[in-house]
């Protein structure tokens, strides 16, 4: 049987209208931090609260056969998997996380990360569309298709509540449930960005990164800076010196080699084509001080420079104190946290060792310098997509946005994306999701836009009729 597009999307709308915005209204109230930035999220209990949410969201839905269980290893972030029948032999894997980023600052008059705001087609709080609204979405498009009868192989919902710290406990739980998990045909991934609202947006490759904190001690104690200074060296001047045998600070260019890939020539060929859709959006998005410019002016090249190559952000620090408690004090240490991006097909593991090697090595005045890395994560190059994938990604949005599909690498990083590109070699994948211009995922500000939370579902509904249709004999 055929979809019928209209009454498809007005489902869709409907339960995005009734159902979803009043739960993802529920979610964002649920402070459910990833455990890099919650040590006790166990006794919090947020975690635990948001999985509990969409586990009863699901049970209340009608979708034929669907089982909603959350597993839990001992000393692991839970993991909520549900699973809907289908027919023929065939799986299909669609994959959300729960967990959130801290607050950030910065927020606008009625608006918090624990407070869901409402204005016009935005909903607005922490996690909304990063990655909260993913589990309900899947399920929508699932009962989208059995509301017609529309048939849809078997289909599996993972989400997670580790994303946003590396997805290190992701693996243990994969190896735990592979019985259950079989091999899937096709994955579906509701964790990435899109250019603009006017189409669908596939994410063909996604960037590794190592997470670490550099720290600079050179004193016990702090001391009067008009007696240390001139003698004692700044801690904060040695950090300046070892950033720089990373990154040229004129150019943001990261200088070792290690940390660089080739571009393949396919990935070159997309980033024409997204300029060509996106134009000067490619940087006219960010909130840019007045005066300020990107660091080139080509937007082909920003965008390969975002998606393809290396690049340093300072995340966090210490032992820098506010403006107004700064005293004339030479103080004993700094400490920076690093996000390193890398390039697709670089090995984060390999990086992580040479970066520590880089800036341990021959400490400039014989500093105490030592960098503590976090869990690295590899980045991933998506397989070639089948003829039937891709024409399936291109008619669903055509019918739901009234544009083709738009293919683009993403300067962020899914880990979840690397692992399973590991285990299921033969896979498909549809990556995608509804992080726009302005929807600032983990700053201030986040928000998801809601038409295109719709829209997604829908092709997200097509897709899956069109795996069933391709892969039954």
């Amino acid at each position: 049987m055929s979809i019928e597009p209209k009454k498809l999307g007005e489902f869709v709308q409907r339960t995005w209208d009734e159902a979803i915005v009043p739960a993802l209204t529920e979610y964002v109230r649920i402070p459910a931090k990833s455990p890099m930035f919650d040590r006790e999220w166990s006794a919090h209990g947020h975690l635990d609260r948001a999985v509990a949410l969409i586990e009863a969201w699901a049970r209340s839905r009608s979708i034929e056969g669907l089982r909603a269980e959350v597993i839990r290893l001992e000393g692991r972030t839970p993991v909520l998997l549900m699973e809907a029948p289908g027919s023929g032999g065939e799986t299909v894997l669609l994959y959300g996380h729960c967990d959130k980023q801290p607050e950030m600052t910065g927020w606008a008059d009625g608006l918090g990360p624990w407070t869901p705001g409402r204005r016009g087609d935005k909903l607005y709080g922490r996690g909304v569309g990063d990655d909260g609204y993913a589990a309900f979405a899947a399920l929508t498009a699932i009962q989208a298709l059995q509301e017609q009868r529309v048939p849809h192989a078997r289909s599996l919902v993972l989400i997670e509540a580790c994303e946003e710290s590396g997805s290190y406990d992701l693996p243990v739980y994969v190896d735990a449930l592979a019985d259950r998990l079989g091999t899937p045909s096709l994955v579906v991934c509701l964790d990435s960005g899109c250019g603009n609202y006017a189409q669908l947006w596939g994410t063909t490759s996604l960037r590794g990164i190592v997470n670490g904190v550099l720290t600079v001690e050179v004193l016990t104690e702090g001391v009067h800076s008009g007696a240390a200074s001139g003698i004692v060296p700044s801690s904060f001047r040695i950090a300046r010196q070892l950033l720089s045998r990373l990154e040229d600070e004129r150019t943001g260019e990261i200088v070792p080699r290690d940390f660089h890939a080739e571009i393949p020539r396919e990935r070159i060929e997309q980033a024409r084509e997204v300029v060509t859709a996106l134009g000067d959006e490619v940087y006219a998005r960010f909130p840019f001080v007045p005066g300020m410019r990107p660091v080139q002016a080509e937007p082909f090249e920003l965008l390969l420079g975002n998606t393809w190559r290396p690049a340093l952000a300072i995340t966090g620090a210490a032992g820098l104190p506010l403006p107004t408690d700064g005293g004339n004090v030479l103080r004993p240490k700094t400490a920076l946290k690093l996000s390193l991006r890398l390039p697709p097909t670089v090995d984060a593991q390999h990086a992580a060792r040479r970066l520590k090697e880089i800036v341990e090595s021959d400490p400039p005045y014989g500093a105490r310098v030592t960098f503590d890395v976090e869990a690295p994560g590899n980045g991933w190059d998506a397989p070639a997509m089948s003829p039937w994938l891709l024409d399936a990604v291109n008619r669903a949005s055509t019918t739901y946005f009234g544009k083709p599909a738009v293919f683009h690498g993403l300067g962020g990083s899914i880990p979840f994306m690397s692992m399973l590109g590991q285990r299921f070699p033969q896979a498909q994948f549809l990556i995608t999701g509804v992080m726009g211009p302005g929807s600032n995922a983990h700053g201030p500000n986040e928000f998801l836009h809601l038409p295109t939370g719709v829209r997604v579902t829908a092709c997200v509904a097509q897709v899956l009729a069109d795996h069933s249709r391709a892969t039954t004999p």
